[in-house]
C-alpha cells in the first residue's frame, strides 16, 4: 500500500509586521448625537469614545485591506511572492460572494495564493492569527497575511441608540512567518450560541427580497448581555490563555483587546490585575470599533507610540457576535 507523502513546517512562528488603513473621515460624536437624541457626554461616559473613523461612500473594504496588507508586507521585509495564503476576517464586504481576500490577494501582488474570507466577527483576526500560525507549522505555507477590515458605517441605522455610535471603519493587517522561537502561543478560542441573539441583523436577505422590511438590515446589540459577558467571561479566557502560553501578567508589554468599550477595556485590565507597567490598547478613543480591524489596528498604534515595546510580549483578545472569543499571546514586532 503507498503511503501518502506529509507536509511539515518550522515548529514556531511569529509576527513580522503590522499594517494599517483607517477610515478617511473624522466623525466626532456631535455629528451623531442628533438621531439618538443624545449628547457627546453620553458617548463619552458610556464608551470611551470621542470621534471616529469611517470612510467615504467610495472607499471599499477591499481598498482598506489592500492598503493595511501592503504596508505589512513592505515592513516585513517579504516580497509579495513569498506570501503563501491570505485571509481576510471580514463582516462588511457587502457581497455573500466572491470574497474580497481573491482580490486583496491579486492588488497585493500575491498571484494565485490561497485567499478566504472568514466570518468571526470581532474576533476574527485573532482566529486569523490562529490559522496563519497552524498553515505554516503544518507546511502550507511560509508567510500569511492576515487581515481584520470592515466598513461598518454601511451596516449603521443614525436612530439605533445599541451600537450605531460605536461603529467604525479600518482595516488592520499582520504578516506572519517562521520563526527560530515560540512567538505566538497556543490560541484559546470558541463559540457560545446561547448568546447568538445579543448581537443581531434586523433583517435577512430573504426578508428584504420579500419586501417585508422597511429598510436596509443594519446591525443591533443587547448592550448589557454583551457587556457583562465580555467583562466576566472573557476575563476567564483571557487568564486561560497566559497559563496556555505559560506566562503570567508580570511578563507581559502590552494588553490589546478588542476595541469594543473604553468601559470593557478598562474592567478587563482590573480583572487581570495587571501591572501599572503594562501598555493598554485603547485605540477606540479616536478610531472606534472597527470589528475585526480592532486588534491590528490598536497595536500598530501601540507601537508607533511605543517602539520600545517591540519584542514584548502582548495578550490579545477579541470577542463578539457569535458570540466568539479568541486569544493568544504574541511576541509584538
Amino acid at each position: 500500500m503507498a503511503t501518502l507523502k506529509q507536509a511539515t513546517g518550522p515548529q514556531f512562528t511569529r509576527i513580522y509586521a503590522l499594517g494599517a488603513a483607517r477610515g478617511d473621515l473624522d466623525v466626532p460624536n456631535d455629528d451623531l448625537v442628533g438621531p439618538i437624541d443624545s449628547s457627546d457626554e453620553w458617548i463619552r461616559q458610556r464608551t470611551g469614545i470621542i470621534t471616529r473613523k469611517r470612510a467615504s461612500p467610495d472607499v471599499t473594504v477591499t481598498e482598506l485591506a489592500v492598503e493595511a496588507g501592503a504596508e505589512a508586507i513592505a515592513k516585513a521585509g517579504i516580497e509579495p511572492s513569498q506570501v503563501g495564503a491570505v485571509i481576510v476576517s471580514t463582516i462588511s464586504t457587502g457581497v455573500a460572494t466572491p470574497s474580497v481576500s481573491t482580490l486583496v490577494a491579486e492588488r497585493l501582488g500575491a498571484g494565485t495564493v490561497p485567499a478566504y474570507d472568514m466570518n468571526a466577527a470581532c474576533a476574527g483576526y485573532t482566529y486569523g492569527i490562529a490559522q496563519a500560525d497552524a498553515l505554516i507549522r503544518s507546511g502550507l505555507a511560509e508567510y500569511v497575511v492576515v487581515i481584520g477590515a470592515e466598513k461598518l458605517s454601511d451596516l449603521v441605522d443614525p436612530a439605533d441608540r445599541s451600537i450605531s455610535f460605536l461603529l467604525a471603519d479600518g482595516a488592520g493587517a499582520a504578516v506572519v512567518g517562521p520563526s527560530d522561537e515560540p512567538a505566538i502561543s497556543p490560541t484559546v478560542w470558541g463559540s457560545d450560541g446561547s448568546h447568538w441573539s445579543s448581537i443581531w441583523m434586523t433583517g435577512t436577505y430573504q426578508q428584504m427580497k420579500a419586501g417585508e422590511l422597511d429598510a436596509w438590515p443594519t446591525m443591533r446589540q443587547d448592550g448589557q448581555t454583551v457587556f457583562r459577558w465580555a467583562v466576566w467571561e472573557m476575563a476567564k479566557v483571557a487568564r486561560q490563555a497566559m497559563e496556555t502560553a505559560g506566562i503570567t501578567a508580570e511578563d507581559l508589554t502590552a494588553f490589546v483587546p478588542h476595541q469594543a468599550n473604553m468601559r470593557i477595556i478598562d474592567e478587563l485590565a482590573k480583572q487581570l490585575k495587571l501591572p501599572e507597567n503594562v501598555l493598554i490598547g485603547r485605540d477606540i478613543a479616536t478610531t472606534g470599533n472597527t470589528s475585526a480591524a480592532s486588534i491590528p489596528l490598536a497595536t500598530h498604534r501601540l507601537l508607533e507610540e511605543h517602539p520600545e515595546a517591540s519584542g514584548g510580549l502582548s495578550l490579545q483578545i477579541g470577542f463578539g457576535a457569535g458570540l466568539v472569543f479568541g486569544a493568544q499571546v504574541v511576541r509584538l514586532p
